[in-house]
């Protein structure tokens, strides 16, 4: 495993996000309530550059004809049509089939660091 250290923690702002270039793979890196999150710039539906998408929530599970909103800026929108990734987990929120891929972060003195191997 290596640790590819890219920006530093004041580069992302809270809700922010900022895409990077390691070894040729676009990754967005992601502050989600003070924690960072990385995912492949790549939707697994058909290639978009899901870092393009809108970072929001979703309609949680609730009563019948009652829609209860949360989860803000958890949920990574795909800009062509419409699948939702949790930016925490690289799951998506329709099939637990369907993910995008998810790289370990690591915060060093200030600098956040992706985790890929070799």
């Amino acid at each position: 495993m290596t640790v590819h250290y890219v920006l530093t923690e004041d580069a992302i702002p809270e809700g922010g996000r900022a895409v990077v270039e390691i070894d040729g793979r676009e990754i967005g890196i992601y502050r989600v309530n003070g924690e960072y999150h990385a995912i492949l710039n790549y939707c697994p539906h058909q290639g978009a550059p899901i870092c393009a998408g809108p970072v929001s929530g979703t309609t949680l599970p609730s009563e019948v004809y009652s829609y209860e909103y949360g989860r803000e800026g958890e949920v990574v929108r795909c800009p062509w049509h419409g699948w939702e990734f949790d930016l925490r987990t690289g799951e998506s929120l329709f099939s637990e089939r369907i993910r995008v891929k998810k790289y370990k972060v690591e915060v060093h003195e200030g600098k956040i660091g992706i985790v890929m191997r070799r």
